[in-house]
């Protein structure tokens, strides 16, 4: 008897991180993912887990500090209880803090990896973590890059996820990439050539989506109801190289610049790529055993 699984593929085999693509999920009425534990599991979460703005946003807001410049006035209380007329957005991170969240990451997790093990592209997954979203209906995630790759699923509402492909330079820049993916403080730039690459997803309760490492995204909640959706972030193996030549790079380009030097940007060469995530080893290595 063949074991059932949580994510089923639809129209590309479920491999990470080559391109974008529409999964199913089978977690429909997990008991977790109930109005009434969302509720309680929004106010129990640590403070500094839970981020909460009005959801009408232009898409080339800042995503990172939209808590912050985008503020309703409402609590958090005020706003849970009133999602429907609220114009509101919550991201909750890590809601796995929460008892009731356990076996269902543990589940994504064991199925992430097993997929990964099927790539080829390690045995287990990196950093790990659940991302829980309420959003009101007609809400905008604004456009962003993540710094890991995505498995995000659909429970309640309807939306439209834009996905252009990763390591797109016409679309985010390397030096961009490289900067945001070391936290520099500098965020990813909105460019118009994103609306001319991405796929349009349509995206209802029982969907799932991937969203590769670095691909440029952003997402349209539907008019009708509440929006619900669940993510679980992860590195693998190979984004783990990228994370670390990536900073090899962000340190060439910080350093070598004003000589004119530009690096190879990554994912252009295997074998140099391989290189700068072995610097970037060395480098870290060092900093942990030299004195400062």
């Amino acid at each position: 008897m063949s074991e059932k699984r949580i994510f089923e593929a639809v129209d590309a085999p479920l491999v990470f991180d080559r391109q974008s693509y529409r999964c199913r999920h089978t977690l429909l009425g997990h008991p977790a993912l109930e109005l009434e534990n969302l509720a309680r599991v929004v106010q129990q979460l640590p403070s500094d887990n839970v981020f909460f703005s009005s959801g009408l946003l232009p898409k080339d807001a800042d995503f990172d500090r939209a808590h912050v410049d985008y503020r309703t006035g409402l609590s958090l209380k005020d706003t849970v209880e009133n999602m429907m007329t609220s114009n509101s957005y919550i991201m909750l991170r890590a809601p796995e803090q929460d008892a009731s969240f356990q076996p269902l990451f543990q589940e994504l997790r064991a199925e992430v990896e097993s997929l990964m093990r099927a790539q080829g592209v390690g045995e287990r997954a990196v950093d790990p973590m659940l991302y829980l979203f309420i959003a009101s209906p007609n809400s905008v995630t604004p456009f962003h890059i993540d710094r890991y790759s995505t498995l995000l699923m659909q429970f309640r509402g309807r939306k439209a996820v834009h996905i252009s492909p990763p390591w797109d330079e016409q679309v985010v820049a390397a030096p961009d990439v490289e900067s945001f993916v070391v936290r520099s403080g500098v965020r990813v730039p909105y460019r118009e050539t994103f609306d001319a690459t991405a796929t349009r997803y349509e995206f209802g309760p029982g969907d799932a989506l991937h969203i590769p490492f670095v691909a440029p995204h952003y997402v349209k909640n539907g008019a009708d109801d509440v929006s619900v959706s669940l993510s679980i972030i992860f590195n693998t193996r190979e984004t783990a190289r990228h994370l670390r030549a990536l900073h090899t790079n962000h340190v060439l380009r910080s350093r070598l610049g004003r000589l004119g030097y530009a690096p190879t940007p990554i994912n252009r060469s295997v074998p140099l790529d391989h290189v700068k995530s072995g610097v970037n080893r060395v480098l870290k290595g060092a900093r942990r055993v030299l004195p400062a």
